[in-house]
């Protein structure tokens, strides 16, 4: 089982930067996919962004293409997400999660974290 905790969120000024991190602990018997999520109030969670175990495939919703970078260091088990230029629409609560696919569908994720507040706004 694994346990992960999100750190990195605060209230910025748009076209600001963040970095969001994903610590993960624990065990499991295969290498991991880790999702990022994001729900903002009255919505229903969103897919951010996923990166593969060993990072060869990434995969980002089309708002954030461009503008957020999702890397990796299993060495010591952590995961990032760079947001840059951000926009009061990246306003949310983001969660990593893990799972066996860059999948863009919350289902296919097992774990996750208890989330982060990003806040943008002037």
């Amino acid at each position: 089982q694994l346990q992960l905790v999100e750190s990195g969120g605060g209230l910025v000024q748009p076209g600001a930067s963040l970095r969001l991190s994903c610590a993960a602990s624990g065990r499991t018997s295969r290498p991991y996919s880790v999702g990022w999520f994001r729900q903002a109030p009255g919505k229903e969670r969103e897919f951010v962004a996923a990166i593969s175990y060993d990072s060869w495939t990434t995969n980002y919703a089309d708002s954030v293409k461009g503008r957020f970078t999702v890397s990796r260091n299993n060495a010591n088990n952590m995961v990032y997400l760079q947001m840059n230029s951000l926009k009061p629409d990246d306003t949310a609560v983001y969660y990593c999660a893990v799972g066996s696919y860059t999948s863009v569908s919350a289902r296919t994720y097992r774990y996750w974290g208890q989330g982060t507040q990003v806040t943008v706004s002037s």
